[in-house]
């Protein structure tokens, strides 16, 4: 656990981070309590420091000082020198940072970040200390979505041993609900009654039965009920073998990071409620496992999604499509959105078209696209904007229902394409996280494993659909 707070005393402690810009160490805003004359010459005693993002040079002594490049100081190149104080501070003692204020959000979303430990169990608790926060609503803000992304990253990072569809029912309802959200954990008898065809298809080859998660913030809203919810829904496959059509051994080993949409839209709606956002939002996340047994889902088999569409299964590891469309029909009719955005890790082809550091991005709604490639940007996650190309619409026709759940290539367009028709004239956005929802690398923000993709960039653009940021 990583703890980033407002510093606490006057003086230095043991461990003490200052950023370097172009100018030099960034000395004017520190207190002479904090940097002391000492401190001061042995600072000028080193000569020109490194200012590259990131670049950190390390002086022992009575107060260790880690000197750390801060580049030109975009909210970007703050993360970067965040990131390189956690990966060389000490873990077992507080570490004081003096940043400049314009750097202290970027710089507070690094440390945390980085500080991010993926190993299973870690009970590593790390301490930074900012000075000159004080009760700092850019500290908190900064912190809460760095937090909303560490949580999501630990829920895709536990092994499916653990984390079957109601042991994430479980987990969200342990983290929501002492937010005041309301958290619904639907079972298998209830999806069963209301037609959700695609998750119980999925679901039912596995000893772990399916659920769907639903969750509900509606803030301090004037009007309370007056409007109608943001819907986020995340896809929630808790681990893919690809069913009856099986994954190879080495496709396989991170499937249990295939509901890293699911955990991304809880992260994101966690973080709205402890920032207080005056807006109504829901969060549906259907959860499946993927296997394969005797009661497994078939090739050919025919599956009636709750409204009534139907899709034939030419696919067995084409499944997260067919989760998303029962949500998504659901989010329609019951939910009433005035948005409906969803994630998920959802075909390989976007990770052939944008490459692993990139999502796709596909949207019925300028107005959607535009405000999603803005958080993006503040978050730090880059998104990509891909055509719903119509021309493809005849490779989703099926002999015996009303689409096939493979339609082939292009693979990340025709995936959206069968998703729009779940969505009616809703305002739509899908964002495929295949690529970068997991990282082969070890550096910078990123730690081996979930990655945490989307749940900073949801929130901020939740924040930006507030009735204060919409008439700015």
């Amino acid at each position: 656990m990583t703890t980033v707070r407002a510093a606490a005393g006057t003086g230095p402690g043991r461990v003490l981070a200052l950023t370097v810009g172009p100018s030099g160490p960034d000395l004017r805003a520190v207190p002479d309590a904090v940097l002391s004359a000492r401190i001061r010459a042995r600072i000028a005693a080193v000569g020109a420091i490194e200012d590259r993002p990131g670049a950190l040079l390390d002086l022992p002594g009575s107060t260790r000082l880690l000197l750390v490049g801060r580049g030109r100081g975009s909210t970007a190149e703050a993360r970067e020198a965040g990131a390189a104080v956690a990966r060389n501070a000490p873990h077992d003692e507080p570490v004081q940072i003096a940043p400049r204020p314009v750097d202290l959000a970027g710089l507070v979303e690094g440390v945390i970040l980085a500080a991010y430990s993926p190993r299973f169990g870690d009970s590593d608790e790390r301490v930074f200390e900012i000075v000159g926060a004080g009760r700092s609503r850019v500290l908190e803000r900064s912190r809460v979505l760095a937090e909303a992304t560490t949580w999501t990253r630990t829920m895709a990072n536990t092994p499916a041993s653990v984390e079957t569809p109601a042991w994430f029912g479980e987990r969200v309802s342990d983290e929501l609900s002492p937010l005041g959200i309301e958290v619904i954990v639907r079972d298998e008898r209830w999806l069963r009654q209301v037609g959700f065809g695609g998750v119980l298809a999925v679901g039912k080859g596995s000893a772990s039965p399916p659920r769907l998660v639903e969750a509900h913030w509606r803030g301090p809203i004037e009007g309370r009920g007056a409007r109608r919810p943001l819907v986020l829904v995340g896809k929630g496959i808790t681990f893919d073998t690809g069913g009856l059509q099986i994954k190879s051994g080495p496709n396989m080993r991170s499937m249990h990071t295939d509901m890293s949409g699911g955990a991304a839209v809880i992260g994101a709606l966690a973080a709205t409620a402890r920032l207080g956002l005056p807006v109504a939002v829901s969060a549906l996340v259907p959860l499946a496992e993927n296997s394969f047994s005797g009661s497994a889902m078939l090739p050919g088999e025919v599956i009636t999604h709750y409204g009534g569409r139907t899709s034939e299964v030419t696919n067995t590891d084409a499944e997260g499509r067919l989760v998303l469309a029962d949500a998504l029909a659901y989010a329609v009719d019951r939910l009433k959105p005035s948005a409906l955005v969803d994630i998920a890790t959802l075909t390989g082809a976007m990770k052939v078209a944008l490459g692993l550091d990139t999502a796709g991005l596909f949207s019925t709604s300028d107005e959607i696209a535009d405000g999603l490639a803005e958080a993006a940007r503040s978050s730090g996650e880059a998104i990509w904007r891909m055509p719903i190309d119509t021309a493809y619409e005849s490779s989703l026709r099926s002999d015996v229902a009303d689409a096939i759940n493979s339609p082939g290539n292009p693979g990340a367009v025709t995936a959206a394409l069968f998703l729009r028709h779940f969505v009616g004239r809703v305002p739509w956005a899908h964002l495929d996280i295949a690529g970068p929802a997991r990282s082969t690398v070890d550096a910078g923000v990123l730690r081996m494993g979930a990655t945490g993709f989307g749940a900073r960039l949801l929130a901020t653009w939740i924040e930006s659909m507030t009735p204060t940021a919409r008439r700015r």
